[in-house]
Order: structure tokens, then sequence, then C-alpha cells
């Protein structure tokens, strides 16, 4: 009898230890995922600042669609059908664009405010083309891009490779298109789509 008034203590002693474990653990579970959905609201905070950052290009050169989260230049581009030459009409313009797109990387490399995000940056040239029945628009359309991120280069319109990314991109005559008809030229022109690479966040309390 004593035997089994011993066991029922212990056993009820062992209920009682493992309830105050459970509390403990449920309380510092509880705890965690709180700092946690800070800190994701913190972080998040943080990449929209990042975002709405990227955007602050001067919108006389630039228009930003922020359904597509590119930017669209002002100017119409326009090419002789086959060709991937810049029009001379057109450079000066391009080359302001290039160095606007070079202040603004430098701009948010530099801003304290996200000095310790370890951010780079994507910047993708893209080109199009118009319906115009050229054969070879596709091929083209990437020439174009590459035309314009050399014209950059031999004005000395360098990104530094340690923050910065360029890829050079054409579409062809696919994609998002505004124009369409009696204005389809329009389409030929070139999109800048700048992305910020994230590496971390910290998140301090």
């Amino acid at each position: 009898m004593k035997s089994n008034n011993f066991f029922w203590v212990s056993f009820s002693d062992l209920m009682t230890s493992l309830f105050f474990v459970m509390m403990v653990l449920f309380v510092v579970t509880i705890g965690y995922l709180q700092f946690q959905k800070k800190a994701t609201e913190q972080q998040l905070k943080k990449i929209k600042e990042i975002q709405t950052a990227v955007q602050q290009l001067p919108d006389e050169y630039f228009s930003y669609q922020d359904n597509y989260k590119r930017f669209k230049l002002n100017k119409e581009i326009e090419f002789i059908k086959g060709s991937d030459v810049i029009n001379v009409n057109d450079i000066s313009y391009l080359k302001d664009v290039g160095n606007k797109i070079q202040q603004l990387v430098d701009s948010l490399y530099n801003n304290e405010k996200f000095k310790d995000f370890d951010i780079k940056y994507q910047i993708v040239i893209e080109g199009m083309a118009s319906k115009d029945n050229y054969k070879y628009n596709f091929e083209l359309s990437y020439k174009r891009a590459l035309s314009l991120y050399r014209l950059w280069k031999a004005n000395d319109i360098i990104f530094d490779p340690k923050i910065c990314e360029i890829q050079i991109a054409g579409s062809g005559t696919d994609g998002v298109r505004e124009y369409s008809g009696i204005n389809e030229k329009k389409n030929q022109q070139f999109l800048i789509h700048i992305i910020p690479k994230i590496g971390k966040i910290d998140f301090n309390e």
C-alpha cells in the first residue's frame, strides 16, 4: 500500500514538473514569435524604403511604371529599320540618362541609412523592337541595348562592378507593349530596370 502511495506521489510530482516545463517553453515560444514578428515588420519597412529610394530618378528623363517596376525613357528613341546605330540626336540625352542612373546608384550606396544592409544593384538595359516585319528583331533589340551600354562606357559612365551588375537584354517584339497600330513604332525604346539585391537587414531591438 505504501509502495502505491509513493508511486502516485512521485507521478504527481513528475506531472507538475512537466507542466511547469511546458509553461516555460510556451512563454519562451510566444516571446520569440513576437520578437520575430516585430523584426520581420521592421525588415519589411526597410525594404520598402530601399525600393522607394530606387525610384528617385528625375522625371525629366524617366517615367517610373509602377505596374512593371521599371523605368521608361521619356524621349522616344527611334532607329532606322534593322539598325542598332543610335541616332546622333539622341546621344546627348542618353548620356544624361546614364549619368543620372550612376548618380542614383552612388547616392544609394553612400546613404548612411542603407550602409549596413549589404546592398548590391542590378541594372538591366532592355531593348525593344517594333513589329515592322524585320526578320531579326529579337537579336536587334539586344544589339540596341548593347549600343546604349557601349555609348555609356565610351563616355566614362562606368558602374562599379563591386556594387552594381549590368545586364544587357532584348525582348524583341514580345513583352509588355504599350502601343499598337499606327503608334507601333513607339514600342521601339529602351527600358531600364534597377533592382536592389539586399544581402541582409539586421534588426536591433
